[in-house]
């Protein structure tokens, strides 16, 4: 039986869902997204809660179980709260500042790097140093992330380049 399939996934105040077939909708303060469920799952609203039960008790069924409650949740934490990566640069002269729809970073090439902010994502650079991705879906603020991160990753030297806030760099000993 799933632990995490099992609990309900709570609606707060001002959220509203509704489940039509396999696809619940859930809108709230920050948009309004959707989830497509496998078919061997049920999706129903109960008492301000969606509930997430397994059709049959295969193991197909039952590992769409866990998976599916914690997609739904993420759309509720998504449209209330929203996701966030923090990333920093390091580096002399490594810098980052908005231009309108555009991440300008200055990374060491001999060209500056223009980085188009795709839509349903906001980007803020707070600090030349400081990189901020904020958005409703999770899977795209990662993957937003993740290309922005690509264009430096931080090397294990002397620890320049783009990493996200709190990462641990593996440091190596230069030649002697």
């Amino acid at each position: 039986m799933s632990r995490i399939g099992k609990r309900p996934v709570d609606l707060p105040s001002g959220v509203e869902a509704s489940v039509s077939g396999q696809t619940v909708s859930v809108k709230g303060p920050k948009g309004s997204r959707q989830f497509t469920a496998t078919d061997d799952v049920t999706l129903k609203v109960e008492d301000n809660a969606i509930l997430v039960e397994p059709r049959g008790k295969s193991k197909r069924a039952r590992q769409q179980w866990g998976m599916s409650r914690t997609m739904v949740a993420n759309l509720v934490t998504g449209v209330t709260e929203g996701f966030k990566k923090e990333l920093e640069i390091s580096g002399v002269g490594y810098r980052a500042q908005m231009q309108g729809n555009t991440l300008k970073l200055s990374l060491g090439y001999s060209h500056d790097v223009n980085f188009e902010v795709p839509e349903g994502v906001t980007v803020t650079a707070p600090k030349q140093t400081e990189v901020i991705v904020e958005g409703a879906d999770q899977q795209l603020v990662g993957q937003v992330a993740a290309n922005i991160r690509d264009w430096r990753r931080p090397e294990p030297y002397k620890g320049k380049g783009i990493k996200y806030k709190g990462e641990y760099i593996f440091r190596k000993e230069g030649k002697r």
